[in-house]
Formats: structure tokens, sequence, C-alpha cells
């Protein structure tokens, strides 16, 4: 397997792209019924904040050991206040940009006996003003970054997306994807894609084998006119199919305790080992180890250099 030294790492900077998110959990006990509904009543005695979305991934790539740079809107209150302090504290550099209309995103969990008992959604779509503001800031900060990562969680932080990907690739910088939603033909010209089996057949259809699922991604691909298509196939693994064939990695047996964030953990070592200087190829093995590593952690969890490179 590929390896590279901390100090490659360390000078890899990934500009992330998407939707902000601010990931509330309550946790606390469970002990009786409520009388009012057939509901258990949660005692909370800890309340824990994580940053989550895109920002999720761009914390991933700085936990990995790379530099992350992150672009996003949030909105003129207090969870995007929180989320500001959150990605500062993380070492992530933010580029926030505020939408007074704007409700930042945030999930809240309440997490009862170790398991998950209910999420909440606070949420609403941001401003195309404050979204345009983004372009003029995304072209100031690319140049000094080595690879560009846009986690699309169909919140419509992303509207402008075309003219990110055209302004990144005229400089030749790689583009990674992370997609939402049945229309791909706003992600044209994008290095990688790393859509699930799920989000793929909603684009493409269903396929009865791996011949099919070869054809039908090789198409979307050339179509598309990107470099790669990465499937990720839980389970099963992940398949990367590119102008060279397609090459295949199964996935790396382990207990499944959450599966939360594995999609993040994945496109965000892709995309610090490609920044890096790894080619697709090379790094996608890596990429899949991290996503088996993540998914027997509780939560949005993260994946260390240590635990990729050992």
């Amino acid at each position: 397997m590929n390896t590279l030294s901390k100090e490659q790492l360390a000078r890899a900077r990934v500009l992330v792209v998407g939707d902000a998110m601010l990931d509330r959990y309550w946790h606390g006990a469970v002990e009786r019924i409520s009388p009012e509904a057939p509901v258990p009543v949660v005692k909370v005695s800890k309340e824990e904040e994580r940053i989550g979305g895109a920002a999720n991934v761009a914390y991933n790539v700085v936990t990995l050991g790379a530099q992350a740079s992150f672009l996003g809107v949030v909105g003129d209150d207090e969870p995007g206040r929180r989320m500001e302090a959150l990605l500062e504290k993380t070492g992530i550099a933010a580029h926030l940009k505020r939408d007074p209309g704007l409700m930042t995103t945030v999930k809240l969990r309440v997490i009862g006996r170790h398991q998950q008992l209910l999420r909440m959604d606070f949420e609403n779509e941001p401003d195309h003003e404050a979204l345009a503001l983004q372009n003029a800031t995304f072209a100031r900060i690319l140049p000094s970054h080595q690879a560009v990562l846009f986690s699309d969680y169909g919140k419509g932080g992303l509207a402008h997306i075309p003219t990110m990907i055209s302004a990144a690739r005229a400089q030749g910088t790689p583009v990674l994807i992370d997609p939402k939603g049945s229309d791909y033909g706003r992600y044209a010209g994008a290095t990688v894609i790393t859509p699930n089996r799920a989000e793929l057949q909603q684009v493409v259809g269903g396929w009865s084998d791996s011949q099919g699922l070869a054809v039908k991604a090789q198409n979307l691909r050339e179509s598309l006119r990107m470099d790669a298509v990465l499937v990720t196939l839980s389970e099963e693994g992940m398949t990367l199919f590119d102008a060279q064939g397609q090459v295949h990695v199964d996935a790396n047996a382990r207990e499944v305790f959450d599966v939360t964030g594995a999609g993040d953990t994945v496109i965000a070592t892709l995309a610090s080992l490609v920044a890096a200087g790894m080619p697709l190829r090379d790094a996608m093995p890596l990429a899949n180890k991290a996503g088996g590593i993540v998914v027997g952690k509780f939560g949005t969890a993260t994946v260390s250099y240590e635990e990729l490179f050992t």
C-alpha cells in the first residue's frame, strides 16, 4: 500500500466548499415512559456540539494531518457563531458568509442508552446574494490549495458550483465531489465524483450485475467529462471507473457501529491524499480503509494519520 510521510501530508491544502451544519447531541438516561404519550423520557445529563455536514469533511482533512479551508454560508445566529468558533478551535481556516435570512442548519440528536432516539433538523435555504459572494472568495483563495472538495448536502449552498469547478480546473486543481440529488450535470468537468450505490441508481437507473454497473458508470463519466467515478458500495467496498478501466477494493471487514459520516471520511481522505500528490488509484484503497475505521466509531467520527498508515 502506498504511503505518505506526515510532512508531505502536512503541506497539502484542501479547500472544502459546501453546506455547513452544527451537530448537537443531548445525552441522557431513559428510566421511564412519559405519562403524556407512549414515548421515553430522556433526562439530559450532557450536551455536546460538533461541526457537521460539509464542515465535518474539513474536520476529517485536518484530523488526518492535512490543512483545510472551509467556504460556506451560515446564518447570523447563535449556531452560526458556534460553528465559527468550533472551526477556529479545530484549526480549519474558515471563510464563512453570513446570511441574515438564513437559519444555520442544526441537527439535534437525542441519545439514550447509547442509541439515537430522535433527530430534529432546523434549516432553510440560503439567499442567492450571499452565495454569489462566495465566488469572489473562492477565486481569491483557490491558488493556495492543491485540491478542491465540494460536499453537497442538498441544502442549497452550492448554487454556483459550475462556475467554481471551471475556475479550479482552469488552474489545473483537482476537483472532488460528494454528490447529491439527480442533476449531475452541474458537476460536469470535475475530476471525480463519489456517489454511493443508491445515489448513483437515482441518476443512471438500476443494474443487474457488475458489468451493467461498469457500463453505466463509464457512460456517466464520459458524458460529464470527468477523470473518474468512484462508486462506494458499503459492505462490498468501492470501485473506481476511469479511462484505464476499473479497479475495485473490498470493504475492510470490521464491526459496524455507526455509519454516520463515513462518506465524509472517504472523500476527505481521498482529497487529502490527492492534494499531497497521490494518484486516485493509489489513494482509493486508503480512503476505503479510512471508511472502514470510522464506521467502528460512534457519531460523526474522524481518522488519524497513525490509524490510516499503520
